[in-house]
C-alpha cells in the first residue's frame, strides 16, 4: 500500500513526494525589488525548503542583474559583480551539505570570460554558471552575440562548469523566439559546451507558456526523440510558469524529452511553486521521477 502524509497546504500526498532538490533557486540581494515571499538569505532559503521538504538546493547567482541593459546603468558593475557573486557563494557555504552556488554573469560583458574564470577557481562556486539570456538581451539572431556566446560556454566547458540558461530571449522588447532561435541554441551554442551538463530553465520558456515558448520547447524534444547526440547532456527545469491553459501541449513535450531529463525547480518560494507543479496532468509515477532526479553536477 502507498504511504500517504499530509501537507497542510496540499492535502494528502505520497511520503516520497518531496523534491530532493529544488534546482533553481535564488537570493535577491541585488534584485531591484523583491517579491513577497522571496529569500534574501541563505536562512530565509533553508527555512523555506524545509516548509516544502526539499533536501537540496542550486543557488543561482544574480550578479548578472548588475549588468542588465534594461536597467539603469551601476557604477562599478564589474567589481559589483565580483562581490554579489563572492556573497552568494558565501552564503551557500553556511550550509554546505543543502546548498550550490553556481556563479552568474552578463555573457556579452567584455569582462565574462574572466568573471568566469574566477569563479571556476573558487571552490564554493566553481560547480556551475547561471546566464540569463532575457536580462541580458541576448538576441540569438546576432552573429556578434552567438559568437560571444559561443566563448563563454567554451570558458565553462574547459573549466568543466555547469550551466543554466534562462535561454527565452527578452521578453519585453519583443525579441524573437521559437524554433528557429530553439535550433540556433542546439546547432550553434551546445556544440560549444559538449562536455557539461546544460541545464534550460523554466522548460525554455518565461513566464506564460505561449506558441513560442511551445515552438521552442518542441524543437527541442523533437530533437531528444530522435537522439540528437547535441541533447546528450541537455536537461530542463520545470521552474514555475503559467502553464495552466497549455498544460497538455506542455506535458506532451515532457514525455517526448523523457523524465530522466527532467529537473524539479521552483525559481520562488518553494512551497508554493510545488503545489503549482503539482497540478499539471502527470502521473503520480512521473512526479515521483521529476521530484527524485538528481542533475549530474550535484552527483
Amino acid at each position: 500500500m502507498l504511504a500517504l502524509f499530509w501537507f497542510p497546504a496540499m492535502g494528502w500526498l505520497p511520503l516520497a513526494a518531496q523534491p530532493a532538490v529544488d534546482h533553481h533557486l535564488h537570493l535577491l540581494r541585488a534584485a531591484a525589488s523583491v517579491p513577497k515571499g522571496f529569500a534574501l538569505t541563505a536562512e530565509d532559503l533553508i527555512r523555506q525548503m524545509d516548509e516544502a521538504g526539499v533536501g537540496r538546493g542550486v543557488v543561482l547567482s544574480i550578479a548578472y542583474q548588475f549588468g542588465n541593459p534594461n536597467r539603469a546603468p551601476v557604477a562599478n558593475e564589474r567589481e559589483r559583480v565580483r562581490q554579489e557573486n563572492d556573497w552568494t557563494a558565501e552564503q551557500a557555504a553556511f550550509y554546505p551539505k543543502r546548498l550550490t552556488a553556481f556563479c552568474g554573469v552578463n555573457p556579452l560583458k567584455e569582462y565574462a570570460l574572466e568573471e568566469i574564470r574566477r569563479c571556476a577557481g573558487n571552490g564554493r562556486m566553481g560547480k556551475g554558471l547561471k546566464l540569463h539570456f532575457g536580462n541580458s538581451d541576448v538576441d540569438l539572431e546576432n552573429a556578434a552575440h552567438i559568437a560571444q556566446l559561443r566563448r563563454v560556454f567554451a570558458e565553462a566547458n574547459r573549466h568543466e562548469m555547469a550551466i543554466v540558461a534562462h535561454i527565452r530571449s527578452n521578453y519585453d522588447k519583443r525579441r524573437p523566439w521559437g524554433e528557429r532561435q530553439a535550433r540556433i541554441f542546439l546547432e550553434q551554442l551546445l556544440p560549444a559546451a559538449k562536455d557539461v551538463a546544460v541545464q534550460i530553465a523554466h522548460v525554455a520558456g518565461a513566464g506564460a507558456y505561449e506558441d513560442d515558448v511551445d515552438a521552442a520547447l518542441g524543437t527541442f524534444a523533437a530533437a531528444a526523440k530522435a537522439g540528437d547526440k547535441r541533447m546528450k547532456r541537455v536537461y530542463f527545469d520545470v521552474s514555475v510558469m503559467r502553464w495552466e491553459k497549455r498544460a497538455e501541449l506542455l506535458v506532451r513535450h515532457l514525455r517526448a524529452i523523457g523524465m530522466k531529463r527532467l529537473l524539479y525547480a521552483s525559481d520562488g518560494p518553494p512551497l508554493e511553486a510545488w503545489k503549482r507543479f503539482r497540478t499539471l496532468p502527470l502521473t503520480e509515477r512521473e512526479f515521483r521521477q521529476i521530484e527524485g532526479n538528481v542533475a549530474p553536477y550535484l552527483r
